[in-house]
């Protein structure tokens, strides 16, 4: 495989293909970039011509190509943001990627690219930063949801995610690191990995490859194993926060924690998507289309 053939606009009808959705051509996309006060810059995807009212967060090791098929799905003008460290956006606020200093970024990001209260929805530790930005910047979210993270998710029930991230982040070739994402993704389309790795690694001068987040990492990646705090962030929320939890295996939250999430959240709701894991934008991204549609007129 070699890294010149990638054209980062020119996959779209794969997703279309993969899920039957029509395509008529490729879609109005353009990358944009937004300037930080320390020279920094956070970029994104931004989808449609006219202001949007959505934007959306990944997971971490991911970008923002992930929500490509939801964005197909959806038809409507949005945002999709590559978090500090990942994708084409810099490193952290001094080298940091916690989700308190990422959502300063978005903050402003939102603030640069919107206009007026938005729906925020982050899927993952995209979830734990958009908990962040409801809480640090209320006044630009009309409504929030949370892709299969909350609170309650610590380093045991993520570990079979945390054990990928923290494996080889350098390959040999692209074959060797389709092999790794094949071993885990097994129920996932050849061709669906073979586009998320192009979108999410870069091919090195000696031609091996890396992940685009691995350049910017110091250092294994954690779950904190008692984010009490968190769930106070989560209570403070005055907005509609909606929980999508994925029942498959994969899934990071469990049955007390969605308890936990409607008796904590001010305005919550949870939907279950089946035949989904962790990545339901990626394992059911028309039904989560379909909910996302019905929560951005709640």
């Amino acid at each position: 495989m070699d890294a010149d053939a990638y054209d980062e606009f020119g996959l779209f009808y794969e997703n279309a293909q993969e899920w039957n959705l029509p395509f008529d051509g490729p879609p109005h996309v353009v990358r944009v970039a937004i300037g930080l006060d320390d020279g920094r810059t956070i970029s994104g995807l931004r989808w449609g011509a006219n202001t949007p009212h959505l934007v959306l967060l990944h997971g971490g090791a991911q970008n923002a190509h992930t929500y490509d098929t939801l964005a197909l799905a959806l038809g409507v003008d949005l945002i999709a943001l590559d978090l500090p460290g990942h994708g084409h956006s810099d490193g952290g606020r001094d080298g940091v990627l916690s989700p308190a200093s990422m959502a300063e970024d978005v903050i402003v990001a939102i603030s640069e690219l919107c206009d007026g209260p938005i729906t925020l929805v982050g899927m993952s530790l995209g979830g734990m930063v958009a908990m962040h930005v409801a809480t640090q910047a209320p006044e630009l979210i009309a409504r929030v949801g949370f892709v299969d993270i909350t609170p309650g998710v610590n380093q045991e029930k993520a570990q079979h995610i945390t054990a990928f991230i923290n494996g080889p982040q350098g390959f040999e070739s692209f074959e060797d690191l389709l092999a790794r994402t094949m071993e885990h993704n097994p129920t996932r389309d050849v061709k669906s990995l073979r586009r998320g790795i192009l979108h999410n690694a870069v091919q090195l001068d000696d031609g091996t490859w890396i992940w685009r987040w691995a350049r910017h990492r110091s250092g294994p990646m954690d779950v904190p194993s008692r984010p009490s705090d968190l769930w106070g962030l989560l209570a403070s929320i005055k907005q509609p926060a909606l929980l999508i939890r994925g029942m498959s295996p994969g899934s990071v939250v469990d049955d007390d924690d969605e308890a936990t999430f409607l008796a904590t959240a001010q305005n919550g709701a949870v939907r279950r998507v089946e035949r989904a894991g962790h990545s339901v934008q990626g394992d059911q991204p028309l039904v989560l289309a379909e909910i996302l549609t019905e929560f951005l007129t709640r």
